[in-house]
């Protein structure tokens, strides 16, 4: 689902600037949507009296928020490397994914504990109020809006490799769905009668759930490259084959890796001859490093430690 285990960091090759001037696009696209959405859900959320919609507005105010951490986040993590940063600001992009998790999450626990507590008042003979079809509206027009964002927001974030990009995308993907309940719930209260307006909460805690894991997932992602958590097997794998297609080089091992925002990190050992020259066994490192950096793109760090065979 994240970034991180399923795009290919080569697919565009853009500068830092370049790319920050895309991610800052993509997301003013989103920010903008979000700002119509939340301000509409929220009339409509009143007017019609559902608390669902309501909850629905206060997630596309959560991707509001999220929005403008992707771009101050962006902002730091495309400085260049400095005497404090050998290794550049990357980390500050993951940073932003976790950011994202963890609102994510909160915003998932206030939605499913606002929904149960509406079902427990109705199973309690609390009648709830009827939503009406303004939020019905509301509803669908989330739907289609978010749904079309998060699509161009992914389409964007693999071709950037931007882990917070697609963390927003799923972001969108996620008041998408809960607007998909949203509506659900409403449409039943309105065409099914009063007995069965407790639709209303009930889709709200089933796509709270969806959230849930969604930003669990986003979580799990953030912090595993924040502590430096390797890469997945396959991609290892492929690094492996391609230091070991290098004619002369054999046996490479010791691989250590991991990521740096949108970039890798990359180290191991390779085995040669012994009896070559310094300088020949420098430049079959240098192949090695430049078989890696084509694949993973030129930002990639690169650290290949010769040993005698």
């Amino acid at each position: 689902m994240v970034c991180a285990t399923s795009c290919n960091f080569a697919v565009m090759e853009l500068t830092d600037e370049q790319r920050q001037r895309q991610i800052y696009k993509v997301t003013l696209v989103g920010g903008a949507v979000n700002v119509v959405l939340l301000v509409f859900k929220f009339v409509a959320g009143i007017l019609g009296h559902s608390a669902a919609m309501v909850a629905d507005a206060v997630h596309s105010l959560s991707d509001f928020v999220t929005d403008i951490i992707v771009i101050a986040f962006i902002h730091i993590s495309s400085k260049p490397k400095d005497k404090s940063h050998d290794y550049g600001h990357g980390k500050y992009e993951t940073l932003a994914m976790t950011i994202i998790g963890i609102a994510l999450l909160l915003v998932a626990i206030g939605i499913v504990y606002g929904g149960a507590a509406k079902i427990w008042n109705w199973w309690n003979g609390q009648q709830l109020e009827a939503p009406g079809t303004l939020a019905l509206w509301a509803a669908l027009l989330s739907i289609v809006m978010k749904e079309a964002v998060y699509r161009y927001s992914m389409i964007k974030a693999r071709q950037l490799s931007s882990p917070a990009v697609e963390a927003n995308a799923w972001h969108h993907r996620s008041d998408a769905l809960s607007s998909i309940g949203t509506a659900v719930g409403i449409g039943g209260a309105i065409f099914w009668g009063r007995q069965w307006t407790v639709l209303d909460p009930v889709a709200s805690v089933i796509v709270g759930f969806f959230i849930v894991k969604v930003s669990i997932g986003l979580l799990r992602q953030g912090i595993g490259d924040l502590m430096e958590q390797s890469l997945p097997d396959d991609v290892e794998s492929e690094i492996l084959r391609l230091a070991a297609s290098v004619p002369g080089v054999v046996e490479p091992h010791d691989l250590r890796t991991r990521r740096i925002g949108n970039h890798y990190a990359i180290e191991l050992h390779i085995l040669m001859d012994g009896d070559i020259s310094l300088k020949d066994a420098h430049d079959k490192a240098s192949e090695v490093e430049e078989s890696l950096k084509r694949q993973y793109g030129e930002d990639t760090h690169i650290a290949v430690h010769v040993e005698p065979r």
